[in-house]
């Protein structure tokens, strides 16, 4: 979740600061198949996302939860050597045809949204915010 406070010297000044739960590292999760380990994941928080620290498209999701207020868990795939490649070509066979890139991949609820092409199609059709009241990640 990104927030922002007035230091206290000047009420005008702003600072960012980023703040991420992160998941489990992959020693936490004993499960042998990836699947079961994403399932296992993603039922931990209602707003998860998959994502590689450098892509920017997991960047445009990760600021896109932010500033709507919903503080997501985010896994960086490329920050796990122990299981990172192994969820990721996972994620990438769930998705199926629909998707020609593995990350970013969002699940609200435990139940799987998409890539960017999706969050991004829920989000301007409408469906996205519903989607995250209905998984306790939204207030308002």
């Amino acid at each position: 979740m990104m927030y922002y406070k007035s230091n206290s010297d000047s009420s005008s000044s702003i600072t960012w600061e980023w703040h991420y739960d992160y998941l489990p590292t992959s020693r936490q999760i004993s499960n042998s198949d990836p699947l079961e380990r994403i399932v296992k994941l993603v039922s931990r928080s209602a707003v998860v996302i998959f994502s590689r620290s450098s892509c920017c498209m997991c960047h445009a999701v990760k600021r896109l939860f932010c500033g709507m207020g919903v503080n997501a868990t985010v896994y960086e795939l490329d920050q796990d050597p122990f299981l990172g490649k192994e969820i990721e070509r996972a994620l990438l066979s769930w998705l199926g045809d629909y998707s020609k890139t593995s990350v970013p991949v969002v699940f609200i609820g435990g139940k799987l949204v998409g890539a960017m092409d999706r969050v991004m199609a829920s989000h301007i059709n409408g469906t996205l915010v519903p989607l995250l009241k209905e998984a306790g990640a939204l207030w308002l």
